[in-house]
């Protein structure tokens, strides 16, 4: 037999198709795999034993998502197979936090080429660059412009370990095939110093392009989507607010299409406070709900807010003055110069608030604003260190008995205060829920992850035509009700880590039958069952 080398190589460089040493004897006779592969043939359990050895041995865990990003690109079915093989400490490494570190170093640890890189100067070869035939199975791209990267602002290029890391987190919890899912950034330059300076910069060394440019660019990319893959998921990660809100309700009804950053967080954490509600004893529709920040994410958390106090019987005005929002400025009133949209649909009439009193500029602050309003809930999103700090928290437990609140913001670095902390300084009566992991017993991380792959496998099963907020509002209701059906006996709000695949799974029924519901599906009803959906979930493993 003659052994055909270049095949042979080739088959050890894709990650799609390497086993390094689990490529049995017969494979390495068939293949040409002799010489190439040390002798002792292991199984991919024995392969993961090896990588989770290296990974304790490391130093610090920006080297150990370097090391998995490293895996991912050498071989897929490994990398996933580690990853699941301890969701709670993976999870942190591929993702939130250890990814803005990821993104801010990008350049420095880039080495081989994963998803596709849509540059500006190359706008006019969008479709020639989507058509190669590798893509063909792509059922969901994850797409970012990396100009506000978790709470670490614009990385450009560097952006693109978002993507990676979501589709990442895809496959690990709803189940989807590596081929399955696709990384994409639009490399549109960037406006941050430390990038362009740096002459290791891998993206394109220029301002970003803005306004109608910009906005030609996202329109021939999406087009070129949209005739390449009819019926894909594309999902937008880490836009600047008002882009984010452009771009989502310039596409949402054209393709099947979401945004994480505020229909993503809204639902995670929505579904969330329900289940804190529960816990608090305070009914829904009693709740008075104080957001710090109002960007996409905040924003994006008091619509989603709205429709669950209208489901309650709430008329819309008193579910809007239930809550009370926060921004760079202090309290939102209608007659601040400069309001966005967002903000105009939360802001209060001056007359509420005549006679508060005020901090420099004649702003309302945060401890003003608890003072008066007696928030039951406070949730962070608002990209700011150390905002909730002692005074505020002490303040708001002086005033309910069990106050609920959420430092949302990512990463740790970025967080409104430690778990530690405001259980501390509530003197323990705080329910507490963070963005990103603290490894405080009994806080829940409110984390997307319990949200977004569910809602994608529920759509793409249900062939949807376009994700509806009411998929979402299923979502976040389903979530918030599976912490007593997929618990492990402690005090969090949310099900366990190890248990999201089986959350993704049960998420993803809610928002099929939604689909169902809402008119906007493609299948029957008998192609939504748990089996059927289950059936779609693909488990790293040899074939």
């Amino acid at each position: 037999m003659t052994t055909d080398y270049a095949a042979a190589r080739a088959l050890l460089n894709d990650p799609l198709t390497n086993r390094g040493t689990a490529f049995t004897l017969e494979e390495r006779d068939a293949y040409g795999l002799h010489g190439l592969l040390p002798s002792h043939v292991f199984t991919l359990a024995d392969q993961i034993e090896r990588r989770c050895q290296m990974l304790e041995g490391m130093d610090s865990d920006f080297h150990r998502y370097a090391f998995l990003r490293e895996l991912q690109d050498t071989n897929e079915v490994l990398f996933h197979a580690v990853v699941q093989s301890d969701l709670p400490r993976m999870l942190p490494l591929v993702y939130t936090p250890t990814v803005g570190e990821g993104c801010e170093r990008f350049s420095q640890i880039f080495r081989r080429p994963r998803g596709l890189f849509l540059t500006w100067p190359n706008r006019h070869r969008i479709r020639e660059i989507l058509a190669d035939p590798a893509f063909d199975r792509v059922k969901v791209i994850v797409v970012s412009d990396g100009e506000r990267i978790l709470g670490l602002g614009d990385q450009g290029a560097g952006g693109m370990g978002i993507p990676i890391g979501k589709l990442a987190l895809y496959t690990a919890c709803a189940g989807f095939h590596p081929a399955e899912v696709l990384p994409i950034l639009l490399d549109c330059g960037t406006d941050n110093p430390k990038r362009l300076d740096d002459p290791l910069y891998i993206g394109w060394h220029s301002p970003r392009v803005r306004g109608a440019d910009y906005d030609a660019f996202v329109e021939e990319f999406v087009s070129a989507v949209d005739e390449r893959w009819p019926n894909v998921l594309l999902q937008w990660e880490d836009f600047a607010g008002k882009n984010a809100y452009d771009l989502l309700h310039r596409y949402r009804d054209r393709l099947l299409t979401f945004n994480d950053d505020i229909q993503g967080t809204a639902a995670t954490a929505v579904g969330t406070m329900l289940a804190a509600v529960r816990t608090t004893g305070v009914p829904l529709a009693a709740q008075r709900v104080l957001l710090y920040g109002v960007g996409a994410a905040g924003s994006g958390i008091a619509e989603m807010l709205v429709k669950a106090f209208m489901a309650e019987g709430v008329d819309e005005a008193a579910a809007r003055g239930a809550i009370w929002a926060i921004d760079r400025d202090g309290l939102i009133v209608s007659n601040m110069p400069d309001l966005g949209p967002q903000q105009v649909a939360l802001a209060r009439d001056p007359a509420d608030v005549a006679g508060w009193p005020r901090i420099g500029n004649g702003r309302i602050g945060l401890e003003q604003t608890i003072a008066q309003v007696r928030p039951h809930v406070l949730i962070g999103a608002s990209g700011q260190k150390d905002a909730f700090n002692e005074g505020t928290v002490r303040l708001m437990a002086s005033l309910v008995e069990r106050p609920v609140i959420f430092p949302l913001s990512n990463p740790v670095s970025r967080a409104e205060a430690t778990p530690a902390d405001i259980l501390r300084w509530s003197d323990g009566r705080a329910i507490v829920g963070t963005g990103s992991p603290f490894g405080t017993p009994g806080v829940t991380q409110v984390n997307n992850v319990y949200i977004f792959p569910g809602v994608g496998l529920g759509a793409l099963a249900a062939k949807a035509s376009v994700v509806t907020d009411g998929m979402f509002m299923a979502a976040a209701r389903r979530l918030g009700e599976l912490s007593a059906e997929i618990g492990d006996g402690g005090a969090g709000l949310l099900p366990p880590i190890t248990g999201l695949r089986e959350v993704a799974l049960r998420i993803a029924i809610a928002v099929a039958q939604q689909a169902l519901d809402e008119g906007v599906a493609g299948v029957e009803a008998d192609a939504l069952t748990r089996d059927a959906i289950a059936a779609q979930m693909w488990e790293p493993a040899y074939d």
